[in-house]
């Protein structure tokens, strides 16, 4: 558990700015173009000049709890002097070589730890970020078939799917918004149902049939592979399915002879209450897709873990059966060094994840007595909770509104659509924790 440091002052209180539909507290900067956001739209964003365990500080003295580690990525918390140090170290030996002629021992390390956690996963792809990881997957996944010369096309996802902003990863989504401008240009993918489910759900048996038997269908198509997040469907509102589902949904790939995909971008490294969500699932994915967390969120990379047996088609001495994929900054030493440290606090401290969910739960449970939520769900470290709305054209005002409300609180929370959600670094301490809760609570009291 964390506590501020001592040298900083007393948290100050954050009387925020009134804000009328269009008019902003503070200036866009002229040279930034900020993801998922425009002026338009949305609040500028706010100057942060530093960050320590679950707190954020901001250039003019306010604190803030960063009650969804900064987009997922922030494991332990910020600032964590273990990952910093081992950074700081292996900066002053080497801090870049090129991957495709030279290998380095952060690596190596960091691929064994990982094969060692993942049985039967053998070899370990470089990239860096989630959507590149999951893009890696993607060509291995097709470029597997065509090198047995049996070429599989088809490729199944489930509704609601994210799996990134790159076109293979986009295409492999779910189609939105977002992906509109680009639509023409994505290949299909066939969709299976994703059976979410919540507290008191009495009819997730009878809609996981449903989508089981979609999927039987669709797999009598020879099929290249079915791509999921285990557990949870963040980007599309923490959408969570049941382990005995995903079981069935493995078993129908592994029948069809197709590969399964774990998508565990977001998943991965405790946020499920397990150090990976397949494990927690009890399935045995063929290709995983990991970042993230896997740095503890202090430097972009991601990794692709496969079956030998993959690899294996990819080796000969016809030079069409190589994988020519690969970034400039692949298996950056740095990031590798990072990666191992944080790896080193999930195994020193795995109480640290197992634990966090019995901590969300009694608050969760006061939260949903609020008349205007439903839907309380909770998988590991991940809590959410749908705001009951009439119109699906209020959801941005409303959203806004419960993050300007929270910020006030000195809580930052980031609602996707009517989903409320929590998702804290492990540094957050018993006290941090209830205050996002009372934040929470307040904003939906006051909508």
């Amino acid at each position: 558990m964390s506590t501020p440091i001592s040298n900083r002052s007393t948290q100050p209180q954050y009387h925020g700015h009134e804000h009328d539909q269009g008019t902003l507290s503070t200036p866009w900067h002229p040279n930034l173009w900020h993801p998922f956001a425009q002026e338009a739209l949305h609040d500028s964003p706010e100057m942060i000049c530093s960050g320590w365990g679950p707190w954020l500080e901001l250039e003019d003295g306010r604190r803030v709890l960063d009650a969804i580690s900064s987009w997922w990525v922030t494991l332990h918390g910020h600032g964590e002097p273990t990952i910093a140090a081992a950074i700081a170290q292996q900066a002053q030996r080497l801090e870049q070589v090129i991957f495709a002629n030279f290998s380095h021992h952060p690596a190596v390390t960091l691929a064994e730890r990982l094969c060692l956690v993942w049985p039967g996963l053998d070899r370990l792809f470089f990239s860096d970020n989630g959507s590149t990881g999951v893009e890696v997957c993607l060509k291995i996944a097709l470029q597997y078939w065509h090198n047995r010369g049996e070429p599989r096309q088809q490729l199944i996802a489930f509704a609601g799917a994210y799996h990134g902003d790159t076109f293979g990863a986009m295409a492999l989504g779910a189609r939105s918004l977002w992906t509109n401008p680009f639509d023409p240009l994505l290949f299909a993918v066939a969709r299976c149902p994703c059976p979410a489910t919540w507290w008191d759900d009495e009819t997730v048996e009878y809609r996981e049939q449903g989508a089981l038997e979609r999927l039987e269908q669709l797999l009598e198509t020879p099929t290249a592979a079915v791509i999921l997040e285990p557990l949870v469907q963040g980007a599309s509102g923490m959408a969570m399915v049941r382990p005995t589902f995903l079981q069935q949904v493995a078993e129908r790939v592994q029948a069809a002879g197709s590969l399964l995909i774990a998508d565990e971008v977001m998943t991965g490294f405790g946020r499920t209450g397990a150090l990976f969500a397949s494990h927690k699932a009890a399935i045995e994915p063929d290709l995983v897709a990991l970042s993230k967390g896997l740095t503890g969120g202090f430097l972009p990379m991601a990794v692709s873990l496969v079956r030998e047996e993959i690899y294996q088609a990819f080796v000969g001495e016809n030079p069409q059966r190589t994988l020519f994929h690969g970034h400039s900054f692949t298996a950056n030493p740095l990031g590798c060094a990072a990666a191992n440290a944080s790896l080193t606090l999930l195994e020193a401290h795995p109480e640290r994840y197992e634990g966090f969910a019995a901590r969300h739960r009694p608050h969760l449970e006061q939260l949903a007595r609020q008349p205007n939520l439903e839907h309380a769900r909770l998988c590991g470290t991940i809590a959410a909770i749908d705001l009951k709305v009439s119109q699906s054209g209020s959801l941005p005002h409303l959203g806004q509104q419960i993050r300007r409300a929270c910020m006030a609180d000195g809580v930052f929370v980031r609602p996707l659509g009517n989903v409320l959600y929590l998702l804290p670094p492990l540094a957050m301490g018993d006290e941090e924790l209830e205050q996002c809760y009372r934040a929470l609570t307040r904003a939906v009291e006051n909508l």
